[in-house]
């Protein structure tokens, strides 16, 4: 516990104090947010606002992971070595986008196709280190490995990780639209990640989980990460995550509940993210079928926007349905623990 404690201090307080000087630092180089001119009007007096703030969030959950093994007797893992690294790779992958949009002076950065690849080469690589490496089950689950419990094989294991890394990814990026709402909702479902992944370790002979304490210090690492330079980031903004953090957090929110065999409750953890996304796939269906938009525009936080709703109070709602959603997936996992125990 004292483990997972540091880690998430360490996170914040690095985010909380370095933020400030990343702010300057981009902000010296003019690297600023460009703005898509289809946003509502109240989103061109944020254009300038530095970008790239995700840069510390990665860190800020990197340092705070390594500072929980440090005086403890918690012991590396292939699983949370491999988590953060994606997180990585897909931060960098942010970042590269970020850096063209910033370059080219408009909100386009890396072309779909290009974003996309990157995207897939970064899943596949997971995916099979998660088999090979990490030796991953390759059940489908639930809230642990033997709920359902259907064996997928390798290649259907790998398809199934792919396709979630790439969800999840994405699903943050479309969520990453007003200021502060990414990150605080991103909180919430790491929070309840830690708190599942104490429980895993504490509990080894039902969820035969050997790595799950590491897991949960990646998990709460990125708690500190998202609080601190939330502290920064709350409307109005001082500074924008981009696609540096968004690709990183949807990313490292997809690793995490894969190799804590949580794969059917990623959807209802992150229960807003799915919400955003389904709103942008019943817009795009809606307007190609029948030529009408469901909503004014999507994703729906905008359409909220539209309709003259306080860009504040739109955050705060969505932080608690965020919020709910993952306390959800937190009560789902332990009511499934309570039928495991009054069994046994």
């Amino acid at each position: 516990m004292l483990s997972l404690m540091e880690s998430g201090g360490v996170g914040f307080l690095f985010a909380l104090l370095f933020t400030p000087l990343w702010i300057r630092f981009l902000t010296r180089r003019s690297l600023g947010q460009q703005i898509h001119e289809d946003l509502p009007s109240t989103h061109h007096v944020k254009a300038g606002t530095p970008t790239m703030g995700g840069v510390i969030i990665v860190v800020a959950g990197v340092i705070g992971y390594l500072m929980g093994h440090v005086g403890t007797s918690i012991v590396f893992t292939r699983s949370g070595i491999l988590a953060i690294s994606v997180m990585v790779a897909s931060g960098f992958l942010g970042f590269l986008d970020d850096y063209l949009s910033i370059r080219n002076a408009r909100n386009l950065g890396l072309n779909k196709r290009g974003k996309f690849a990157g995207q897939l080469v970064i899943a596949a690589v997971f995916a099979v280190l998660a088999i090979d490496w990490v030796h991953t089950s390759t059940n489908l689950s639930f809230t642990r490995f033997s709920l359902p419990g259907w064996n997928l094989t390798a290649v259907g294991w790998v398809l199934l990780a792919i396709f979630v890394i790439i969800a999840a990814t994405n699903a943050v990026n479309l969520t990453d639209g007003l200021d502060g709402l990414a990150a605080g909702s991103s909180t919430f479902c790491f929070g309840v990640l830690s708190i599942i992944g104490y429980w895993q370790f504490r509990h080894f002979s039902i969820y035969h989980l050997h790595a799950a304490l590491d897991l949960g210090l990646v998990a709460v690492g990125l708690v500190g990460g998202c609080l601190g330079f939330l502290w920064w980031n709350a409307a109005p903004a001082q500074i924008i995550m981009g696609d540096t953090g968004a690709l990183a957090i949807g990313s490292g929110l997809g690793a995490l509940c894969l190799l804590m065999n949580l794969d059917l409750l990623l959807p209802v953890i992150g229960g807003l993210f799915v919400v955003e996304t389904a709103s942008v796939i019943v817009q795009v269906i809606s307007f190609r079928l029948f030529g009408r938009r469901v909503f004014r525009m999507a994703p729906f936080h905008h359409h909220f926007e539209f309709r003259g709703w306080p860009e504040f109070t739109i955050i705060v709602r969505f932080w608690i349905l965020a919020g709910l959603l993952a306390m959800l997936g937190l009560g789902i996992f332990y009511g499934d623990f309570l039928k495991i125990a009054k069994v046994g």
